[in-house]
């Protein structure tokens, strides 16, 4: 579904990403894990064709991304929320998730009853400003407006940061519906690492991922 061959990246004349390969098949719950600043998040915005790369190639279900722009990605069916969340706070819950109708492949004109079955709170709250919501909710609001598209990838960075643990355990559990439902996921979860010690035990048995390491002479590199 998704491949990543030999991909090199630089801010400036700082070399980020060296040489990184991936593969998500469908059907994959993938966790990248590491150290701030090891460039997890760069990947995730160099896959989104919001950050350039120096050299690689880079492929979603047979197209070739690397000369696409981020505009031209999402519609092909990938779904992105970015680390902070970044929803519009003066804009309501309504208009947030709409916004993301503009690239369904199906330009559909109402928002997918399933983004309110599998987040709730948010069809209580389509009236009220993106700001106005706590951070747990927010998040919701980020991950429904991706899903919005219909993704056949999505791609989460840090989606369960700063938020209280009766929301992430939700999040888990709409990561493993979609997940069933045959959606693909490639996560950011820099969190997990710090918050616990038994790193892939705790992510397996929580949101039932396959953990990708990026840094193998990291202490819980021993128990993969």
């Amino acid at each position: 579904m998704l491949t990543i061959e030999d991909l090199n990246q630089y801010y400036g004349e700082s070399h980020t990403l060296w040489d990184v390969g991936l593969a998500v098949p469908e059907g994959a719950v993938i966790s990248l894990m590491g150290r701030n600043g090891v460039g997890k998040t760069t990947l995730l915005k160099c896959l989104m064709g919001l950050l350039p790369i120096r050299s690689g190639k880079i492929t979603f279900a047979g197209v070739e991304l690397n000369r696409l722009p981020a505009e031209k990605r999402a519609p092909l069916g990938i779904g992105y929320v970015p680390q902070g969340r970044q929803i519009f706070p003066l804009m309501t819950v309504e208009e947030n998730l709409r916004i993301g109708l503009a690239s369904n492949p199906r330009r559909l004109r109402q928002v997918p009853e399933l983004i309110f079955e599998l987040f709730p709170v948010l069809k209580t709250m389509l009236k009220r400003r993106g700001g106005d919501l706590s951070g747990g909710q927010q998040q919701q609001l980020a991950i429904g407006r991706a899903l919005v598209l219909e993704p056949r990838l999505l791609i989460l960075d840090e989606p369960t940061e700063g938020i209280q643990p009766n929301v992430v355990r939700e999040i888990g559990r709409v990561i493993r519906r979609l997940n069933q439902e045959q959606l693909d996921r490639v996560q950011e979860q820099a969190a997990i690492v710090r918050e616990i010690g038994m790193a892939v035990q705790r992510v397996n048995q929580e949101l039932g991922m396959t953990v990708l390491l990026v840094e193998q002479k990291l202490p819980f590199a021993r128990w993969v």
